[in-house]
């Protein structure tokens, strides 16, 4: 009897695990395809633009054309000059002096404004940093994707995120706030580990780089706002 009852723990045991499994694979499938979807998401607003300075092209070029038709030299050339001065005014959102960063930062908060989102930014990241570019644009990624994510759960009048990056004490300081309609007391890894789905593993990720270069991380939450500060080494 012992024995039988055994065994049927043993199989409960297992299935438990197995059930487990199946769950946490599903999480993980869930985060990825997330992932995916920031991805073409991005890949999207890039296509936009693109086909928006490609439908601009075609137009002065048409214009040029018709200058040159008429013999227009002048004014074709006028109309080169104040080309040529737009394409100049025409900037990209950062320009923080790190390759790396920019892509990401362009990327990501270009995204976040084409969804309607207020964002404040300033940032200056050095050329060459102890923190290597993958480990810094995972962090980057992943501390704007939590702020939409979080402004989205929120109405759209009072949706905001505020960045700030720069130097501090020579480190990377990096600060991200967003609104958020969250109540959270304690933050600390049970927050962590109780933050289901793309957030928590955002979370997660975020504090094993901190730690891989032993930098420095807090939280807060106050009413309406979140708020992570980062310092890495340079």
């Amino acid at each position: 009897m012992i024995l039988l009852i055994l065994f049927l723990l043993v199989i409960i045991v297992c299935l438990l695990y197995r059930t487990m499994d199946k769950a946490y694979e599903r999480q993980i499938a869930a985060y990825q395809n997330k992932l995916l979807k920031n991805q073409v998401d991005e890949v999207h607003n890039m296509y936009l633009t693109m086909r928006g300075w490609r439908h601009d092209y075609h137009n002065h070029m048409q214009s040029v054309k018709a200058y040159l038709a008429m013999d227009s030299l002048d004014e074709a050339r006028a109309y080169l000059d104040r080309l040529e001065q737009d394409l100049d005014d025409i900037d990209l959102l950062f320009h923080t002096g790190n390759i790396n960063a920019d892509a990401i930062l362009n990327s990501k908060i270009s995204l976040a404004i084409r969804k309607g989102i207020q964002v404040d930014y300033k940032a200056t990241v050095p050329k060459e940093l102890a923190v290597s570019d993958i480990d810094l644009c995972v962090v980057i990624g992943n501390l704007i994707d939590n702020a939409v994510e979080a402004c989205e759960e929120v109405e759209p009048q009072h949706q905001f995120i505020r960045l700030y990056i720069g130097i501090l004490r020579r480190q990377l300081y990096i600060s991200v706030s967003n609104a958020t309609g969250e109540a959270v007391r304690k933050l600390d890894e049970e927050y962590i580990t109780t933050k289901r789905g793309n957030h928590g593993h955002g979370l997660k990720r975020i504090n094993n780089i901190v730690n891989k270069y032993d930098g420095y991380i807090n939280r807060k939450n106050e009413p309406g706002v979140f708020v992570t500060e980062i310092m890495l080494p340079i």
